[in-house]
């Protein structure tokens, strides 16, 4: 079966340019186009589609709102957030939303595939270069919870939080595995306790909380442990 996708963007020609490029594809069938928050909404829950490529900004509803709308509950949608700016401040909204991860609107066609494609296989999709640009910049202005602090302090062994890091940078799987010296599956599996213990559903979330928690702080580009 295969990969439906609902588009939401406020400029038709946009959606028009998504649409060809998705459609392009054997294994991905544009099931709606939306022009704004609500109708994304009101479609999602109609046509029920595995992946909302949404834009950040649009009338009515924003991508921020529609996302937050759209990943509450305990069946979230997955959505992948695209943008023309890739120092957007919605952007870190939208992924603290919920958003599965983002794509600029500059993106070839292949990349828009590949990320629809990653995000609807249940990953999440992230640039190392820009997600570090983009929380570098508004880091400040996440909270950091401090009970969120001790509850990481009793619960993530050393192993999680080195890999917990390595995420925070962007690093993949394998690249993970390879820096660590561990078999990818053990990564994939270090991911996935994190994920349960932190309550968060994707790779997305992981990266927004170590931020939110200072575990990692901005301008450190290796990330820096605030567990002892």
């Amino acid at each position: 079966m295969g990969i439906t996708v609902l588009i939401a963007d406020d400029q038709p020609l946009m959606r028009v340019a998504l649409a060809m490029s998705l459609e392009a594809e054997p294994d991905i069938e544009v099931i709606g186009q939306a022009a704004d928050g609500v109708q994304a909404t009101e479609l999602a829950g109609r046509l029920n589609p595995d992946v909302i490529v949404m834009d950040i900004r649009m009338p009515k509803l924003d991508g921020v709102q529609a996302t937050s709308r759209l990943t509450a509950g305990p069946h979230p949608r997955r959505v992948l957030i695209i943008t023309t700016f890739d120092l957007d401040e919605y952007v870190v909204a939208a992924l603290r939303a919920g958003a599965s991860g983002f794509l600029l609107k500059d993106a070839t066609s292949a990349e828009l595939v590949q990320a629809v494609r990653v995000i609807a296989a249940g990953d999440a999709l992230l640039s190392p270069r820009v997600t570090r640009r983009l929380l570098d910049n508004y880091a400040r202005r996440l909270p950091m919870p401090a009970r969120a602090v001790a509850s990481a302090s009793a619960d993530i062994t050393r192993r999680e939080l080195a890999v917990l890091l390595l995420v925070a940078r962007g690093l993949s799987n394998a690249e993970i595995a390879a820096e660590l010296y561990l078999a990818e599956s053990s990564v994939k599996t270090h991911v996935g306790h994190l994920l349960a213990k932190l309550q968060r559903h994707d790779r997305v979330q992981l990266v927004i909380y170590a931020y939110e928690t200072g575990l990692v702080t901005a301008g450190d580009g290796e990330g820096t442990a605030r567990l002892s």
